[in-house]
């Protein structure tokens, strides 16, 4: 899309007056980033301070409304945003070409309910801010690993099932913005419903309630977005979607313990998490980290996982522990946590997740899909423990 475009979405938006600074959002420095892609999707940072973001609501739908209305666009998509790259003057694109929303196609955005992360005004690392609870969610826990390629996902959505199994009406939020796959493992195409332009209708995956950035973007597009623009985008998908009613919402987390995740431990009000790891010393010293970040913000850990704990040989019958046995198991006891249950590496469950049709929903009498039935069965005894344990006042030296 030729710069002429984004030219005439800056004059549009010149017209439009910031109310707290005085002059118009664009020399006001209002307006941090704004991009135009080849299909004519609009993507605008529009600047406040965390404290300022629901006041500031009225005036980036002002400016979504403006920017909708010039030719050749598209879509809109107005993102509040408290970061500003150093140097960067009104209405430039971010360096980097990270500027831009998530542009779900819905022609509404988000406005972040609290500090951004990795802001100035943010909070510190070892404090939980008050979450606002998810209206019609009962619980929200999270699954997480300290590492990528634990299998955290291949857990997380049939742990879902299992509790669907169970009689829980579930659904699972996928966190994991750079890598979404729920949608592939659900069997989930196409962007979701939005009737009123507001509110977004979650995608039904054999029974769970679905949500992902993986339906609002093509496969194989890479989001290029800076922490305060991924947390921005899983506020909406938390509060903005039709959740209700649900006993349990499954949150497949990021790997790692870096900005993105402490921010969610941060701001989403989970009842708990759980961890994943794979035997091997490597895995367990990434997973320790996790758990020290969750106990940071003082999220009960619910217990942990050994994914991938052995392989039995389809031909000969014969079992190989490809990554040691048993070593999250020992870290569980030594540090007092649950032990959730431990899962074999199984081709089966591999290719049945390739193709979005997992063990859980389609075996779920099988040996395959057992491991995951007991999970759920530890999950749920491990929510009903936090919920009964009276505060603790912990003394630091």
């Amino acid at each position: 899309m030729s710069r002429t475009v984004r030219d005439q979405i800056l004059s549009r938006l010149a017209g439009i007056r910031d109310p707290e600074r005085g002059r118009d959002v664009v020399a006001s420095g209002r307006i941090s980033g704004l991009t135009v892609d080849e299909a004519g999707i609009a993507r605008i940072m529009v600047e406040t301070t965390p404290d300022r973001a629901a006041a500031t609501e009225p005036l980036r739908r002002e400016i979504e409304q403006a920017a909708a209305g010039v030719a050749g666009v598209t879509r809109v998509a107005a993102v509040l945003t408290a970061e500003r790259t150093p140097g960067r003057g009104p209405g430039q694109a971010p360096r980097g070409g990270a500027g831009h929303g998530h542009g779900h196609g819905h022609g509404h955005s988000h406005a972040p309910a609290g500090p951004a992360s990795g802001s100035a005004t943010g909070p510190a690392a070892g404090q939980r801010p008050s979450a606002p609870v998810v209206p019609g969610v009962t619980a929200i826990i999270a699954v997480a690993s300290g590492k990528g390629g634990v299998g955290k996902s291949t857990l997380a959505v049939n742990l879902a099932l299992a509790l669907q199994a169970r009689g829980l009406k579930t659904g699972i939020l996928d966190a994991d913005v750079y890598g979404p796959s729920i949608p592939r493992m659900l069997g989930l195409q196409g962007r979701p419903d939005s009737p009123d332009g507001k509110r977004i209708t979650p995608k039904i995956g054999w029974g769970l309630k679905a949500m992902s950035i993986g339906l609002m973007v093509e496969e194989d597009t890479p989001l290029i977005w800076r922490g305060p623009m991924v947390q921005g985008a899983l506020d909406q998908f938390l509060r903005e979607t039709d959740w209700a009613p649900l006993d349990v919402l499954v949150l497949d987390m990021p790997p790692g313990t870096g900005d993105v995740q402490l921010s969610i431990a941060q701001r989403v009000p989970l009842a708990g998490a759980v961890i994943v790891s794979t035997p091997q010393d490597i895995a367990l010293l990434d997973a320790r980290k996790g758990l020290a970040m969750f106990r940071k913000v003082e999220v009960p850990i619910l217990g942990l996982v050994e994914n991938m704990s052995w392989f039995t040989c389809p031909h000969c019958g014969g079992r190989s522990d490809i990554f040691g046995h048993g070593g999250a198991r020992d870290e569980a006891l030594k540090l007092g946590l649950p032990f959730l249950g431990a899962v074999p590496l199984d081709l089966d469950v591999r290719i049945m997740s390739d193709e979005g049709r997992p063990v859980v929903a389609v075996a779920p009498e099988s040996e395959a899909a057992a491991p995951y039935h007991a999970i759920a069965a530890g999950v749920v005894e491990s929510l009903g423990r936090v919920r009964r344990e009276p505060p603790r006042i912990i003394i630091e030296d």
